[in-house]
């Protein structure tokens, strides 16, 4: 029986010539029917595939062939299903480009990429050493959300400072600004949803002068997997897939308020106006609540 996966991958590395990976791993990928969408610069390679697990292995086999992709740490997470051609229910289509950033923070100048990866990026925590600088500095730890507000509405480590940014692009403006200033004394745990995010985030706010600033490694994708929803995460993680969001166990916290109603719950919908592409928190009764720049349609 055919089994559905979706991949969630990353790797800072210099590349010399993106245009021949971009034909290369859209070639690849197309040969193995694979849907999603993969983004290459001369800083590296962001991607997230779906589709049939014998086919991703596959996949996985090649990419891992070219030695500066051989380290990659592919994400596993199961996918919704396939259709009759065994193609990814989650994604609608295969999208391949190449652009200036890999994941876009509008500072493309401010990021050193060697073979090692993100140069004077945040110190590395995995799950475990998470919990134990938590132990060890108590409420002195803050969680810094490095993903758009809305995703942090359903789902979040607890106590975290969620910026108030709807793309990645608006962290910079707000650190620059000087908004979290008051945090440069403290430990500073930065944390997204597979860890590309953080790679640059920890090394824009340690060059802005955060003394002590570290990135969860693997993401939240990687403490969900090691502590579920029995560690320090609460709620649902969002993804951009056709999945919407995924949970870590059987008692995930709902956390998330409808907009519409306030009722609890993790889904969200874009905006009735056919124009717009702005989300927001809305459960099933509400179906669709305007965005505040079309609460008046």
């Amino acid at each position: 029986m055919a089994v559905a996966k979706i991949l969630l991958y990353y790797v800072f590395t210099p590349i010399a010539d993106p245009e021949a990976i971009r034909l290369w791993q859209r070639d690849l990928a197309e040969s193995l029917g694979l849907r999603g969408r993969l983004l290459i610069s001369g800083d590296g390679l962001n991607g997230t595939l779906g589709g049939e697990l014998g086919a991703l292995k596959r996949y996985v086999r090649k990419t891992r062939e070219y030695a500066p992709f051989r380290g990659i740490d592919f994400k596993w997470s199961e996918g919704t299903g396939l259709d009759e051609a065994g193609a990814s229910l989650d994604f609608p289509k295969l999208s391949v480009r190449v652009r200036e950033e890999i994941v876009s923070f509008g500072a493309p100048g401010e990021l050193v990429v060697d073979a090692g990866g993100v140069v004077g990026g945040g110190t590395r925590l995995d799950p475990e050493a998470l919990h134990e600088l938590v132990a060890e500095r108590g409420d002195e730890v803050v969680f810094f959300d490095g993903r758009n507000a809305l995703e942090a509405e359903i789902g979040r480590f607890r106590g975290a400072v969620v910026p108030a940014t709807e793309t990645t692009r608006d962290f910079v403006e707000l650190l620059d600004r000087g908004d979290f200033d008051h945090l440069k004394g403290r430990p500073v745990v930065t944390y997204c949803t597979g860890g590309i995010r953080c790679e640059v985030l920890s090394g824009l706010m340690a060059s802005r002068g955060f003394g002590e600033v570290y990135q969860l490694e693997g993401g939240i994708v990687r403490y969900g997997e090691r502590f579920g929803d029995d560690g320090l995460w609460q709620g649902s993680l969002y993804v951009f897939d056709g999945r919407g969001s995924v949970d870590f166990s059987d008692h995930a916290e709902v956390i998330g308020r409808c907009a519409g109603c306030g009722a609890a719950t993790k889904r969200t919908a874009n905006c009735p106006d056919a124009s717009c592409r702005q989300q927001s928190v809305v459960c099933e009764g509400c179906t669709a609540v305007p965005c505040a720049a079309h609460a008046g349609v």
